[in-house]
C-alpha cells in the first residue's frame, strides 16, 4: 500500500482533517507549485566550523581583526578642501600571516575615471555636481610603516586601484596578535553632492559639510573571504572593522562640529554661556537650545579665534563621520539607556530647517527612538547621537546621522528613525553591507517599523502593514533576489531587494510563521551574539531556526534566494457524506508557500479563524480542511492581508444562492 494512501486512512480514521486531490475541475489554473522543491534537504553549503557554529553563534575560535585610529584633518571651508593625517594600529588577529593589507579609498569614487562613474555614467545622479564638473579623490603626501615594537619607520610599497590601496609590507605581519602601524597624509576635494552620503549645502548663513568616508580605512580581513576587497562603486555600502578613534578637525572658528562621538573640550569650542546650556542638556529629558537661531549670525556666538579644533573620541566603533557650518543651530537633550547610563542626542541644522514641525524636533525624535531600540534589542553604546540637516537625504555613520535639511513632521521622524536605526544593523551588529544590504537596511526598516508602532500611535496613526498589497512587486520578474549584491540590482530595485521585501520578511516570521515572543528572542539573540562582530546570511539564518526552534528553509530558500510567488486559493467548498462534514479545499498555485489564515463564516453569522501550518504544504499541493459545524456562508484566506498573494481574486469562496 502506498504511504500516502495509508496516510490517508489513518488521518480519516483519527478523525482529522485529509489529504486529497481536488475535485475535477476544466477551468481549474495550471498549478505551479513543487513542495519537492521547496522543502527540500540540506539547505545550507557547509557544516559548522570551529569560527561559525552550527547554531549560528560564534564559534569557538573566532576571531576579527581590528584597527585603532588617530585622525587630524583641516577644513578650508572656501574650497571645499580637506586635508588629513591618520595613524592606523592595526592588529592581525587571524591565523594567517599577512604579507600586505588593503585598505578602502573611498574618495577615489569621484574621481571622473572611477569604476563608478564608469558603470552609472560621468552625468549621473548620484555622482555629479548639477551640472559642475567636478574631479576629486585622494591626493596622497605620503604612506609609512611604522613598527610598533621597534618605532622603525619606512616609505611604504604601495598600490592605488579605483578605490582600493594595496599597502605591501616589509615583513610580514605575525598571525595570533601581529600589530603594525601605518601613516597616511593625504588631502581631498569634497564633492558637491558625493552619492547621497556626503556633500555640501549652502544656506543662507554658510555652508553645511557632511563629511563622510574621508579617510583610508582598513579592509575586512575575515574567515569566510579572506581581504573583502569589493571596491566602492556608490550603491554597495560598507564592512569595516572595529576600533577606538580620536578625532581632531580644525575649521575656521566661523564653524560648529559635530561628530561621531564624545565632544572632549566643549569649552574650548564653546562660548561659557553655551558650555552652560551643553551641561543642562546633559540632565534634560526636554530639548536645550546649545545655540539659537538668533545667535547663528551673531559673532559673539563663537569664540574670538581665527581656527579651533574640535577634539572627539569614540569607542568600538567601526567608522567615524562629522559635519561642520557656521549655520548650525544645536539642541540637544538627554538619553536615558537601560542601564542606568546616559547619552546625549543632538541635533544641528540651518534655519531654513527651523521651521513649523520641523527640526526643532530633531533631537527629541533621536532620543525616543534609541531609546525604544536600547530597550527592545541592545543598548546604544555611545555617548552621542547627533543628527545633521544637510543636502545628504539620510545616510548613518556611529553616533551621527545625515538627514535631508527640508525634512518635517513625520518624514522627519521616519528619516531620524531609520538612520539611528542603523546603529543596530549595520554599526553593532557589523555585516558586510557591500554584499548583504538587505542584512542593514533590511533589518533596520524592520525595526523602524516597531520603534513607530511602539512610541509614535499618539502622534500617527499607525496601521499593520498590507502585505498583500505589496505582493506583484516582491515576485514580479523586473527584480533579482533579495541575495543579489547591491551593485548588481539594477538601482530601481534596490529600495524593494535591500529595504522592504527583507523587512516584510522578517514581519512574515514575527507575525504569522513564529508569532513575536518567539521571533523577538530569537532576533534579539542574533544581535547579542554578533554585537560589534561581522556575522554571514547562514548566521542569521541559523541562529533563528535555532533559538526559534523551527526548520525555515523553505522561507529562506523562496523569500531571500528566489523571485517566487504565492497564490493560496480556495478551490471548492463542498459537503462530504461519507465524512459527515463540509470539506474546505485549499490549493498552493505558485512555487511560495505559506501558513494559512482562514475566515470561516457561517449562515448564522459567526466567524471562526482558523490557523494551519505551513507544513499544509510540504508533500501536497492540495490541502482540504474537514468542518463539522454549521452551514458555511463565505470562507477568505488571509482576511487581514498578512501574506504576500499574488491573486486575491481566488481567496474567497461564497456560498452560491439558493435558486
Amino acid at each position: 500500500m502506498k504511504c500516502t494512501i495509508l496516510s490517508g486512512i489513518l488521518a480519516f480514521c483519527a478523525g482529522l482533517p485529509v489529504m486529497a486531490q481536488a475535485p475535477a475541475d476544466t477551468g481549474k489554473p495550471v498549478n505551479h507549485y513543487d513542495y519537492k522543491a521547496l522543502f527540500s534537504p540540506l539547505f545550507y553549503t557547509k557544516n559548522g566550523t570551529d569560527t561559525r557554529s552550527a547554531s549560528g553563534a560564534p564559534g569557538s575560535k573566532y576571531w576579527q581583526n581590528s584597527a585603532d585610529y588617530q585622525l587630524s584633518a583641516t577644513l578650508n571651508d572656501s574650497t571645499n578642501e580637506i586635508t588629513g593625517s591618520e595613524v592606523m594600529t592595526y592588529v592581525n588577529n587571524s591565523p594567517d600571516k599577512l604579507s600586505f593589507i588593503w585598505m578602502q579609498a573611498d574618495e577615489n569614487l569621484f574621481r571622473n575615471d572611477s569604476r563608478g562613474a564608469a558603470i552609472l555614467g560621468a552625468n549621473a545622479s548620484r555622482y555629479d555636481t548639477r551640472g559642475e564638473i567636478f574631479d576629486g579623490g585622494y591626493k596622497f603626501k605620503s604612506i609609512k610603516i611604522v613598527n610598533p615594537a621597534t618605532g622603525k619607520t619606512t616609505e611604504a610599497e604601495y598600490m592605488v586601484n579605483d578605490t582600493r590601496i594595496q599597502i605591501f609590507l616589509p615583513t610580514a605581519l605575525a598571525a595570533n596578535g601581529g600589530k603594525l602601524q601605518v601613516k597616511i597624509e593625504y588631502s581631498f576635494t569634497t564633492p558637491e553632492h558625493g552619492s547621497d552620503r556626503n556633500g555640501i549645502l549652502k544656506t543662507a548663513n554658510g555652508k553645511v559639510f557632511s563629511i563622510a568616508q574621508w579617510f583610508p580605512r582598513v579592509c575586512v580581513y575575515d574567515d569566510v573571504l579572506g581581504w573583502n576587497t569589493k571596491p566602492y562603486n556608490g550603491p554597495g555600502e560598507f564592512y569595516l572593522e572595529y576600533g577606538n578613534y580620536d578625532v581632531k578637525i580644525t575649521a575656521p572658528a566661523r564653524n560648529i562640529v559635530v561628530c561621531s562621538g564624545e565632544l572632549l573640550n566643549a569649552a574650548e569650542v564653546y562660548t561659557p554661556e553655551q558650555v552652560k546650556r551643553w551641561e543642562a542638556a546633559k540632565k534634560s529629558d526636554s530639548t536645550v537650545t546649545i545655540r539659537g537661531a538668533a545667535e547663528v549670525t551673531n559673532p559673539a556666538s563663537r569664540p574670538a579665534k581665527k581656527e579651533l579644533t574640535w577634539h572627539f573620541q569614540i569607542k568600538n566603533s567601526r567608522d567615524v563621520a562629522w559635519g561642520a557650518s557656521p549655520a548650525f543651530i544645536v539642541d540637544a537633550c538627554r538619553i536615558n539607556l537601560p542601564s542606568g547610563k546616559k547619552s546625549l542626542s543632538i541635533a544641528a541644522y540651518p534655519v531654513e530647517s527651523n521651521v513649523a514641525n520641523g527640526w526643532s524636533n530633531a533631537a527629541k525624535y533621536a532620543k525616543a527612538s534609541i531609546e525604544f531600540n536600547s530597550k527592545k534589542w541592545f543598548e546604544y553604546p555611545y555617548p552621542a547621537a547627533s543628527n545633521v540637516a544637510g543636502n545628504v537625504s539620510g545616510m548613518e555613520y556611529p553616533g551621527i546621522v545625515f538627514c535631508g535639511y527640508t525634512a518635517r513632521d513625520r518624514e522627519l521622524w521616519d528619516v531620524t528613525d531609520h538612520e539611528f536605526g542603523h546603529t543596530w544593523f549595520p554599526m553593532i551588529v557589523g555585516s558586510n553591507e557591500r554584499l548583504y544590504a538587505w542584512m542593514d537596511e533590511g533589518f533596520n526598516t524592520f525595526i523602524n517599523g516597531l520603534a513607530t508602532e511602539g512610541y509614535n500611535n499618539n502622534f500617527w496613526n499607525v496601521k499593520p502593514e498590507n502585505i498583500t498589497a505589496r505582493a506583484g512587486m516582491f515576485s514580479s520578474p523586473i527584480f533579482e533576489p533579495v541575495m543579489t549584491m547591491p551593485d548588481a540590482m539594477k538601482e530601481r530595485n534596490i529600495g524593494v531587494l535591500c529595504y522592504f521585501k527583507p523587512a516584510t520578511g522578517l514581519n512574515l516570521l514575527r507575525n504569522v510563521i513564529l508569532g513575536p515572543e518567539r521571533f523577538d528572542r530569537a532576533f534579539r539573540t542574533y544581535v547579542e551574539r554578533w554585537a560589534f562582530k561581522h556575522p554571514q546570511p547562514d548566521d542569521f539564518f541559523r541562529s533563528i531556526e535555532n533559538v526559534a526552534g523551527e526548520d525555515l528553509n523553505w522561507f529562506w530558500r523562496e523569500w531571500f534566494y528566489s523571485t517566487c510567488k504565492l497564490d493560496q486559493a480556495v478551490n471548492d467548498v463542498r459537503y462530504n457524506d461519507r465524512l459527515k462534514a463540509t470539506v474546505i479545499y485549499l490549493e498552493n498555485l505558485e512555487p511560495a508557500a505559506m501558513p494559512v489564515i482562514m475566515d470561516i463564516k457561517t449562515k448564522n453569522g459567526a466567524v471562526t479563524r482558523v490557523k494551519l501550518p505551513v507544513d499544509i504544504w510540504m508533500r501536497n499541493e492540495v490541502f482540504s480542511y474537514k468542518w463539522t459545524g454549521d452551514e458555511i456562508q463565505s470562507v477568505t484566506l488571509d482576511p487581514d492581508h498578512q501574506l504576500p498573494d499574488s491573486k486575491i481574486s481566488n481567496n474567497t469562496w461564497t456560498a452560491p444562492a439558493v435558486q
